[in-house]
């Protein structure tokens, strides 16, 4: 009986880890692509296109933007998410609603809106600028609900050893965060890896602008395909410096009882500078955008809203964003369990597979299922499933995050007292751990369901015949600098993105039972 007991203890490890391999060993697709494309063209053709002083450059550009953005961007989620949970702060509720907002903004439409108003905008401090307020909203949700989640007692134990304010926040409630902001981190240090649209706007070269721009003087350019390779090893480069960061600590709270809602602190005299923050934020991330969106539909009136095509666009993206959020989401499960109830030195290389290739610009996904298409499965060039697998493999570090960091806080031991009473590990799993990881599935699907809505490159080269996205018809009518046809369908994603964005405002709600 006990060594029933254990087989049946190890069986729905060993599936998991079988759903995972299968996830991560497609994962792995663009980067054999690359590997192919390297092989054929030989070592000393590969010295020649890595070994430049024009990577050298990218490679400078894109460190300090990484090494500039991603702390600036933890500095502002992580006092934000502090002062909207967990002081006294006026209006708090709407101060969270908008520090959220920003992610219906596609990071395009940003650079649409401050090039609008800034025409000189460019370089890497404009590219910072506008990381910063596109991007910190993936820092402030899992901090903030992190916040929620958190014992009270905790801190009152550390200020009952004599511990100050700062000194309370830094050694007791900081460590307990490291997850959210690790997870939060990494999310926007790949997007700053992949992102397109925003750096060609205000001119700044990044390794995922280059790569596009040689593809499109070059079909399959070997230099394109080399510079990816080196995308692809920068990315495995964060995540290795994010599995040290984040460590193995365990997150949940086991004990009798339910923890209690936190105390609010008083902010006092410094309610003034503190409420100039999150208006300014809003006033930043959402202010502009929406002034001048309202100024180019002004000035286009009626005639710009041609019902079919922006119609057609909108019912199609809708489409894409639902179908894909939901297979990424069920795609990354296993691996999500297995990097918190099973961490190990296999489980690492898995959890890797399912992160890097979110680094990579959609031009290399695609090109990698172009070639697989056309080569193997010709049928299947250029239709709906090609699409949607192109959004799955680029979007699983996003359901990765919310997921992770849900099982996370779902005890263990609740699923060993189901298993104690009869339930097989399966069903345990089941029934116990996804249920209690629901909300944070809810919220993968919203936060893959927003990337596909602004989606642009796989989308421009995998797209079957007559299906054309918001953001494929915003793109090909700013490249041609018509900026007031262009701003309807911009402003129908921020239309599309915001109940997306309220239900991850609302997810996160819910997780921590308010």
């Amino acid at each position: 009986m006990v060594g029933l007991y254990r087989l049946r203890a190890r069986m729905p490890h060993t599936s998991v880890v079988l759903l995972a391999s299968m996830v991560a060993l497609f994962s792995l697709v663009p980067l054999g692509f690359i590997g192919w494309i390297t092989f054929d063209v030989g070592w000393q053709t590969v010295k020649e296109l890595v070994f430049r002083p024009r990577v050298g450059e990218l490679l400078i550009n894109t460190v300090l933007l990484e090494v500039i953005t991603v702390p600036l961007s933890i500095a502002v989620a992580v006092t934000l998410a502090w002062l909207t949970e967990r002081t006294d702060i006026p209006f708090a509720r709407i101060w969270s609603w908008l520090a959220v907002a920003p992610l219906a903004v596609p990071a395009f439409v940003h650079s649409y809106a401050w090039i609008s108003l800034i025409p000189g905008m460019r370089g890497l401090q404009s590219g910072v600028f506008v990381s910063v307020i596109a991007y910190y909203p993936f820092l402030y949700l899992p901090v903030a609900a992190a916040l929620r989640r958190l014992d009270p007692a905790i801190e009152d134990a550390a200020a009952s050893l004599g511990l100050g304010p700062w000194q309370v926040f830094f050694r007791a409630i900081l460590p307990q965060l490291r997850l959210a902001i690790c997870g939060g981190s990494l999310l926007i240090a790949l997007h700053l890896l992949s992102e397109y649209g925003l750096y060609v706007m205000i001119r700044f070269d990044t390794f995922a602008t280059a790569i596009v721009d040689q593809f499109q003087s070059a079909y399959n350019s070997p230099a394109a395909n080399m510079l990816g390779g080196v995308l692809v090893a920068c990315c495995l480069l964060l995540l290795g410096l994010e599995v040290l960061l984040r460590g193995n600590e365990r997150y949940a709270r086991v004990g009798s009882g339910s923890a209690r809602p936190a105390d609010r602190r008083r902010l006092g005299w410094f309610v003034v500078p503190a409420v100039l923050l999150p208006l300014a934020l809003a006033a930043l991330t959402l202010g502009v955008p929406l002034v001048t969106l309202a100024r180019w539909l002004y000035l286009g009136g009626l005639d710009i809203w041609r019902l079919d095509t922006v119609g057609s666009a909108f019912l199609q993206t809708i489409v894409l964003a639902v179908a894909g959020g939901i297979l990424a989401t069920i795609s990354a499960a296993p691996m999500a369990w297995l990097s918190v109830r099973a961490p190990g030195r296999f489980q690492r290389i898995l959890e890797a597979c399912h992160y890097y290739v979110g680094s990579l610009p959609g031009v290399v996904v695609a090109l990698a299922l172009v070639t697989i298409t056309v080569r193997l499965v010709l049928p299947l060039y250029q239709t709906f499933a090609t699409l949607v697998v192109a959004y799955i493999l680029l979007f699983l570090p996003r359901a990765m995050v919310g997921l992770r960091a849900s099982i996370a806080q779902a005890p263990v031991e609740l699923e060993r007292a189901a298993m104690g009473l009869g339930r097989t590990p399966s069903q345990a799993v089941r029934q116990i751990t996804m249920r209690l990881a629901a909300p944070g599935a809810a919220a993968s699907i919203a936060l893959v369901a927003l990337g596909i809505t602004n989606e642009l490159t796989a989308t421009l080269m995998l797209a079957p015949n007559g299906v054309e996205t918001l953001a494929t018809k915003f793109w090909s009518l700013t490249s041609e600098i018509d900026y007031v046809s262009a701003a309807p369908y911009a402003f129908m994603m921020v239309v599309l993105s915001l109940p997306l964005t309220l239900l991850l405002h609302a997810q996160s709600k819910r997780t921590a039972g308010q």
